[in-house]
């Protein structure tokens, strides 16, 4: 954070000084009881339904308190903390935030989809970390209460920023672009998740679409060309610079002779009447589209696109994200335990289409959460899928991925299917059928930890 003085900050925010010195600077920002309080010079935003622990305040000090609490209260602070009271406490907080973000006139990306979220984050920071500072959010930990530290942890020397907009209910992206205000905004896609929190697939595109006006005026949006649901996203009234990728004529980034390799896929990519040949480490045509995302980000900020593409051959794919290990019995696991949804699970059996050729093919399946009324629909038609396909073994894990068992034996597989409620008596039945020509997807969701930890164990010890 680069360090205010807390005189700075009351005049900002037209506070009374309670007590305290205010000829000190604030190094660190958090919302108390939703952030923890771990350093020295913390500015602690306390609400009117917070119940104050001065003591813990003060042994962090010095510290400085801004709270609407009655005067009463706020009294009752310690010798090392300094206690400013505004009159409204949501009010002074976007007004700090807003001032905040002001004083920095640097790129920042804010990116949302169903899918590829952290790892276009991921592949866009590595991009740029050779010769930027750059300030990210961590893994895919992007609920919007994340937003301030984030926000904050951008620095005097910081050159770029680029955060996740994660999306429970409608209204969480809009919130997170007030704090951010992004300079560039990216749609990897949008399937169908956290209908119970959206209602339904319609207001989920909705609310994914709050990214469009959460971007400052004259800044870009890179959005996915190809995508059927990101297609119905308005853009009418959107007045800065549209940048589309994608395999299509429309793409201004566009991939194309898409092939597997060793360890990733190469492809070629076509801008600007220009042609280069592309390498992204990971399976599948999906991590191709994050890689188009990712360029078409880092070559807007102004990184010429050869220097770009040279980086993204270096990145490292994420763990869990169809990552490839040696298994039991020689067999070869495909670890895909970061998350679950309809749209990611259907990429995965693409993947498994094409590195599964000529092996054995287990399917481990589990829950899918967060879909609502619907989740019942969503399970049977990743039921037909897999069906269609020549699928050795289908295992599921959960109530709710028991309807993907049901729908692929109604639908007529030749799969040996098995239905279990949770870990229990799985790695049985797969000691029977690990084998150098066997290969096994595993896929669940991340708040499963008994998937994980399952995942874990069908892998030789590296």
């Amino acid at each position: 954070m680069k360090p205010l003085l807390v005189k700075e900050i009351r005049t900002l925010l037209q506070g009374e000084l309670i007590s305290g010195s205010e000829n000190w600077k604030v190094k660190e920002t958090i919302y108390y009881h939703r952030h923890q309080l771990s350093k020295q010079n913390s500015l602690i935003f306390v609400s009117r339904n917070d119940s104050i622990n001065w003591h813990e305040i003060n042994e962090k000090g010095p510290s400085l308190v801004i709270s609407d609490l009655p005067s009463s209260e706020l009294k009752n602070a310690l010798s090392n903390t300094t206690v400013i009271r505004v009159r409204s406490l949501v009010q002074s907080y976007w007004k700090f935030m807003d001032y905040y973000r002001g004083l920095f006139d640097i790129p920042v990306v804010s990116i949302t989809g169903t899918c590829g979220k952290t790892t276009t984050k991921e592949m866009i920071r590595h991009i740029l970390s050779k010769d930027w500072k750059v300030q990210a959010s961590l893994s895919s930990k992007n609920e919007p209460r994340q937003s301030l530290p984030y926000l904050t942890g951008i620095e005097e020397d910081t050159d770029a920023a680029v955060f996740e907009l994660g999306l429970g209910n409608s209204g969480n992206i809009t919130h997170q672009c007030k704090i951010y205000q992004p300079t560039i905004g990216i749609i990897t896609n949008i399937g169908v998740h956290h209908l119970d929190g959206c209602g339904n697939l319609e207001g989920y595109i909705k609310a994914k679409s709050e990214i469009v006006e959460g971007i400052k005026p004259n800044g870009t949006l890179i959005i996915n060309a190809d995508d059927l649901n990101t297609k119905k996203v308005p853009l009418q009234k959107f007045l800065g610079k549209i940048l589309y990728f994608g395999t299509n004529e429309k793409s201004h980034m566009r991939a194309s002779n898409i092939v597997f390799s060793n360890n990733g896929m190469n492809f070629n990519l076509s801008f600007k009447d220009r042609t280069y040949r592309a390498s992204i480490p990971g399976f599948g045509e999906h991590q191709v589209y994050n890689a188009l995302a990712a360029l078409a980000a880092v070559h807007e900020m102004g990184m010429d696109l050869r220097s770009a593409i040279r980086r993204l051959a270096t990145f490292t794919n994420m763990e869990r994200h169809l990552e490839i290990s040696n298994g039991i019995g020689g067999s070869t696991i495909v670890d895909d335990t970061w998350t679950n949804n309809p749209t990611s699970v259907e990429a995965a059996l693409k993947v498994l289409d094409s590195i599964g050729k000529g092996k054995e093919v287990i399917l481990v399946l589990g829950d899918i959460k967060r879909l609502g009324n619907f989740q019942k629909k969503y399970h049977r038609e990743i039921g037909s899928l897999v069906a269609k396909r020549d699928i050795h073994t289908l295992i599921t894990i959960g109530n709710m991925a028991e309807e993907i068992a049901k729908k692929a034996l109604e639908d007529g597989t030749k799969a040996d299917v098995h239905i279990f409620s949770n870990v229990q008596g799985v790695l049985e039945v797969l000691q029977q059928k690990l084998n150098p020509q066997s290969i096994l997807l595993i896929k669940g969701p991340m708040s499963n930890r008994s998937m994980i930890d399952f995942a874990k164990k069908l892998k030789e010890d590296k």
